[in-house]
């Protein structure tokens, strides 16, 4: 199949499309101002608060008038653009697949190498966000704005959170699993050396022991790291950048205050910190910008950006790894808050957390509402500093391919650190309301993750979708969702290349994500609930119909509170996350028919973890027979607070082969 690189078959419906657009534009951003300017945010709000009363209504009702006299006047230039662009719409392909040439793996992601199927098994980690990028307008009904600044937000604090170090703690003593805060109150620095594998004991002596596992492909991958991998039995073949730190439980998992001054004093004479990659010094006017220094999460803090974003930057040819340690700067706060944690369950196979960042070594992302193309574009600039693969602005425009008129696409965007085999688009023709104004739809991938001594190719299959929205619309959701079980399948056969006597291809994992705008609690979702798509993809969080597992929480944040000062920053609403009430106060809940919208004290009544309408789920039919895949972790992700109002998921499963390591 082939993968489409342009909007449009020829440069000349290109240039043409852009001279309509050119004629549109004008008057839908003086449209798109116009309305903005009379739906204020709760920070812009909380922002003019000392102002004069009257300040805002002057601005106004100088303002309207300017607006709507451009307005009328570029409305004829309007009228012709859009007599060009409709037809036009007819030609345009369904999505676009970006892939950055000539990648700099400096840039943030480092060398990924082919996976043989050797070994134990492999890892893969995806993530799925719903981005909220409207036009600014429409935003503000959710309560955020600045699409574009966000847009170059959101795609900066990705890149930074899945480009640190992984990083895992192992508890060796099994009866104290605390740690200090003492113990992590300091930045550890792998000292240079030869081994990729450094242990730092003269600051942390007996109680902590880190070791860096740099790239796979260098050169210094020598005997002492394979059996450390080994005979640990933790690391996956092909896991990049991880990091271990062992808490051999000795003095109650404490430094003392001398060991902590001996650790802060090799900091400090590592030299500073790397600074952040190429454009970060650059601030978007978002809210999220007037954080405190130390907030992770925000480009402007010490603690994301630099010491707890750890980038190593690799090229091409040998490494020297006493340069590469020199730039890897720890800060240990960040491990305690990334794993420690982690809360397993004695019935729980996996580790599950709310996470302040994105995951390491992300492999996949797949992003819902990401509507406005410019903001698209900015997003996709961002993302590539990490993802070499890209396909976005999925979707039909006018009355192409769907029975009504779309005036925007269907705001999926799919980045991947490996090459796309194949793509295919499908638009929902049954959307109603406002949703029928967008080509929302399903966009489904073949990625291609290694390939087998035999040269059989290893491949992956991954679906994103973004379901109705409009609470009632039961039935709809439903077709929906039997659509995208039909197009899975079709999909699979069509792009499927092997047959079972001879099979040229291996599928390591099946995944689909999105925002299927339903909860697994709400007695309005039964019918979603008990949708045989849970009979062929599992659900990591759930129970059963009606019941997720008890760690499980919420993913859609109450928009009225997405700017309060307990959680405007990663690292406040991880925290607030973290408690029952704390959810109660800033997440949206499942809705009941025994609640009155009226009884005061409702939300203390109220019984689970919020509204889970972002799903990340995973199939073992039609896998090759002799692998098993497995979740290793289940997170969701504060990275974004402030930005949208949705929590991100992330999921890394394991692909094991069962096969010894040689």
């Amino acid at each position: 199949m082939v993968l489409y690189t342009s909007p449009f078959p020829n440069s000349f419906l290109s240039v043409l499309h852009s001279f309509s657009w050119g004629l549109i534009f004008p008057c839908y951003w003086l449209a798109d101002r116009l309305v903005g300017s009379f739906v204020p945010t709760t920070y812009e709000k909380r922002q003019r608060a000392d102002d004069p009363c009257y300040f805002h209504a002057l601005c106004i009702i100088i303002t309207t008038p300017i607006y709507l006299a451009l307005l009328v006047a570029s409305l004829p230039f309007a009228l012709i653009g859009f007599l060009l662009w409709s037809p036009l719409q007819s030609a345009r392909r369904p999505y676009i697949y970006s892939r950055l040439k000539g990648k700099n793996h400096a840039n943030g992601a480092t060398l990924l190498t082919e996976w043989k199927a050797a070994g134990s098994g492999k890892s893969f980690c995806f993530g799925s966000a719903n981005v909220c990028l409207l036009p600014d307008s429409l935003a503000r009904f959710n309560n955020v704005f600045n699409t574009q600044a966000r847009a170059k937000e959101i795609g900066r604090r990705i890149r930074n959170g899945a480009s640190r170090p992984q990083i895992k703690i192992y508890i060796d003593s099994p009866t104290n699993t605390s740690i200090s805060a003492a113990s992590f109150s300091s930045l550890v620095s792998p000292q240079g050396g030869d081994s990729t594998n450094r242990t730092v004991s003269a600051g942390i002596k007996r109680t902590t022991s880190m070791e860096y596992k740099g790239d796979n492909s260098g050169s210094n991958n020598g005997e002492e790291n394979r059996e450390d991998k080994d005979g640990s039995g933790e690391p996956h073949e092909g896991e990049d950048n991880t990091c271990i730190v062992r808490i051999n439980g000795e003095e109650n998992g404490h430094m003392s205050d001398t060991e902590t001054d001996t650790v802060n004093g090799q900091a400090r004479a590592s030299g500073p910190a790397e600074p952040s990659l190429e454009g970060d010094a650059e601030i978007s006017k978002t809210p999220n910008h007037k954080q405190k220094e130390g907030d992770s999460g925000s480009l402007d803090s010490y603690s994301a950006s630099r010491e707890s974003l750890v980038k190593v930057r690799v090229g091409d040819g040998t490494v020297d790894q006493s340069t590469v340690n020199n730039k890897l700067l720890y800060k240990a706060s960040i491990m305690k808050k990334t794993s420690v944690r982690k809360k397993k369950h004695t019935d729980e196979t996996f580790d599950h957390e709310i996470s302040a960042f994105f995951p390491a070594n992300l492999d996949f992302l797949c992003l819902q509402e990401v509507f406005d193309k410019r903001a698209a574009e900015k997003l996709k600039e961002q993302l590539h500093h990490y993802f070499e693969y890209i396909v976005y602005d999925v979707g039909v425009y006018s009355c192409h391919g769907c029975c009504s008129f779309k005036f925007v696409n269907s705001g999926l965007l799919f980045a991947s650190r490996y090459p796309v085999m194949d793509a295919a688009y499908h638009c929902y023709p049954n959307g109603r309301g406002m949703d029928s104004l967008a080509s929302k739809g399903a966009l489904f991938l073949k990625v291609q993750v290694g390939s087998t001594p035999q040269d059989q190719r290893i491949v992956g299959y991954i679906s994103c979708t973004h379901l109705q929205a409009i609470a009632g619309d039961t039935t709809v959701r439903c077709e929906q969702l039997d659509m995208l079980q039909d197009w899975l399948s079709e999909f699979r056969k069509s792009t499927s290349s092997s047959s079972t006597a001879n099979p040229e291809e291996l599928v390591a994992f099946d995944v689909l994500c999105g925002d299927l705008n339903f909860d697994n609690c709400s007695s309005e979702d039964k019918l979603e609930q008990q949708h045989s798509l849970f009979t062929h993809y599992k659900d990591p969080c759930r129970l059963g119909p009606g019941e997720d597992k008890p760690w499980a929480i919420g993913t859609l944040l109450d928009p009225e509170g997405l700017y309060d000062e307990e959680v405007c920053t990663p690292d406040n609403l991880q925290k607030v996350l973290e408690s029952e009430e704390g959810r109660k106060g800033y997440l949206v809940y499942p809705t009941s028919k025994n609640h009155s919208s009226s009884q005061k004290g409702r939300k203390a009544s109220l019984k689970g973890n919020g509204r889970r309408i972002d799903y990340m789920l995973y199939t073992e039919e039609g896998l090759y027979l002799e692998w098993k895949v497995e979740v290793e972790e289940f997170s969701f992700i504060t990275q974004l607070a402030g930005l949208t109002d949705h929590l991100p998921v992330a999921m890394r499963l394991v692909v094991s082969t069962g096969e010894d390591d040689p």
